[in-house]
Order: C-alpha cells, then sequence, then structure tokens
C-alpha cells in the first residue's frame, strides 16, 4: 500500500525547502541584490534551513 503522507518521506522536508528557497533567492537576487549567484546562495542556506525545521517538526509529530 501507498503512503498516503508524502511528506513523511526522509529528506522531502529538505528538498522542498531547497526548492523554495532557491526560487526565492533567484528573484530577490535579481530584484534587490542585482547579482543572481548572492540570491541564489542565500536561498539555498535559507531553504535548507527551513527544510530541516519541516522535517523535525514532522518528526515530533510522528512520535
Amino acid at each position: 500500500m501507498s503512503d498516503p503522507n508524502p511528506l513523511k518521506k526522509k529528506g522531502s522536508g529538505i528538498a522542498i525547502g531547497i526548492s523554495l528557497g532557491l526560487s526565492l533567492g533567484v528573484v530577490f537576487g535579481l530584484t534587490i541584490f542585482d547579482n543572481l549567484a548572492l540570491g541564489m546562495g542565500i536561498g539555498v542556506a535559507i531553504g535548507i534551513s527551513f527544510g530541516v525545521a519541516f522535517e523535525s517538526s514532522n518528526s515530533k509529530k510522528d512520535d
């Protein structure tokens, strides 16, 4: 049987965080910093931190 909640898979929170952080980083990098690479780096860092937070909150709810 398939798992009804795909976010319970390990690593999916980090993947979602990276994708959202990278996309927002590109937007902010082009508009605010006028430097795409700087925005991408900041976006990935923020995305990873949010992804780890999402995963830890999901694991606490499962326990």
